[in-house]
């Protein structure tokens, strides 16, 4: 099984990026605008579609408040297992996110790892804050 396991750093304090992290609705219009286009919530999950076109079910496994951590799966994609989890954590006066995802087959890989790495830039356009 595949682990990707990225970190992105940003100067917002934890609790205005765990906001945005925690809606899960959102996607498209706080955490990765322009990365995902619409995202509509259903009982237990939410439907995403991304600027590529790929569209996937995510079931929300847990919000965890009290951790900061937010855990889906996917469904609809080329993958054939997918689960991830972002999590939020203080980092000085800042925020620290980490972005874990566990996938099969292997050889999907560097295609998510793609999309990932597009994920997190629109993250930073969104959430960062101006210094």
């Amino acid at each position: 099984m595949a682990t990707l396991r990225k970190e992105l750093r940003l100067g917002t304090p934890p609790g205005e990026v765990w906001e945005a992290v925690r809606d899960v609705g959102a996607l498209h219009t706080r955490l990765v605008p322009g990365f995902v286009v619409d995202t509509k919530l259903e009982p237990g999950a939410r439907v995403v579609t991304f600027a590529n076109g790929l569209v996937a079910r995510e079931p929300i496994v847990s919000i965890e408040e009290a951790r900061r951590r937010l855990v889906w799966g996917a469904t609809g994609g080329r993958t054939t297992h997918y689960n991830a989890a972002l999590e939020v954590l203080p980092d000085g006066a800042g925020t620290r996110l980490l972005w874990t995802i566990d996938l099969l087959p292997d050889e999907m890989a560097a295609a998510v790892e793609a999309m990932q790495d597009q994920g997190l830039a629109a993250m930073a356009r969104a959430l960062e804050r101006a210094g």
